[in-house]
């Protein structure tokens, strides 16, 4: 079975129990993935997080009723997962622009948030201009010392957040208490520690000796293991990385005959040929299996 077929299996049970609470474990589980990985993915291909879809789906199908019903708006926002009628009227105003009151006396034209098929997606041309084609490249094992932030995948938090984490990285010079250091040059930007609301870790740091401990708080070891990787070259202005990453997830890893393995994914920057944001030169290592 392909990536996007698992991805939609998940999709048919959110739409089964559309009204219904699922744990993101139970969804990601219908397509045979992490909950952070399916995550991840969903994002990548659709756009929006998993939440996003939920609650996208479910205002639809609410303004759907107050069109075609007579239900009073508390029933009807009950259902839709809300606890009370002024939550759903602010949800509901957010996302249509008027109020559920207004939006049934106007009997406005309303199309909203049709289900999402993920079936076929393996056909389409993807939008990948500007990013290279992997390298499969094999990897011995190798530790990495550096600082520990937390991020998150939702409405790409982590794309936003990521650059200062270089950038305090580097103005606060977090890199001078890393002992043992093997390659001054290259920074490493570490994925690590994924949780199942999508959360985790993103480690700056560098290359390190096995011996070697970190300084103090706030400092972290992370050993990334021997194996298979695909190596994505991301040179040139600082938005292909993020536009490098969204393909891999959405077309390129679900399109391969390849599988994500375990561990972190990282990335390496070449400091001393790079510029920010103009001119970067960063390869991205994804583990498969």
């Amino acid at each position: 079975m392909n990536a996007y077929r698992q991805i939609q299996n998940a999709v048919d049970l959110i739409e089964h129990h559309l009204q219904q609470e699922l744990g993101i474990r139970e969804i990601a589980a219908a397509a045979g993935y992490s909950s952070f990985h399916f995550q991840r993915m969903f994002q990548a291909i659709s756009g929006f997080s998993v939440q996003e879809y939920i609650r996208k789906r479910r205002l639809t199908e609410a303004g759907r009723l107050l069109l075609d019903s007579e239900e009073g708006i508390l029933p009807i926002a009950l259902n839709a997962g809300y606890q009370s009628q002024e939550a759903f009227t602010r949800a509901f105003e957010s996302y249509t622009g008027t109020t559920p009151g207004k939006f049934r006396q106007n009997s406005a034209a309303f199309s909203g948030l049709e289900p999402i098929s993920f079936i076929g997606l393996e056909h389409r041309t993807p939008s990948d201009a500007g990013v290279s084609r992997p390298d499969i490249v094999r990897l011995e094992r190798r530790f990495v010392i550096g600082y520990e932030y937390p991020t998150h995948l939702n409405d790409g938090q982590h794309y936003r957040e990521i650059p200062g984490f270089y950038d305090d990285f580097g103005r606060n010079g977090r890199f001078s208490l890393i002992p043992g250091r093997l390659a001054p040059d290259m920074a490493y930007g570490v994925a690590c520690g994924f949780k199942d609301d999508g959360g985790f870790s993103f480690v700056v740091g560098e290359l390190c000796d096995e011996s070697a401990v970190p300084p103090g708080d706030g400092y972290v070891k992370i050993e990334l293991p021997a194996g298979t990787y695909a190596e994505f070259k991301a040179f040139g202005h600082a938005d292909l990385v993020e536009r490098t990453r969204n393909f891999i997830y959405s077309c390129w890893l679900p399109g391969s005959n390849y599988t994500r393995g375990d561990g972190p994914d990282f990335e390496i920057t070449d400091v001393m040929h790079s510029v920010y944001p103009d001119r970067m030169r960063i390869r991205i290592f994804i583990p498969l299996l």
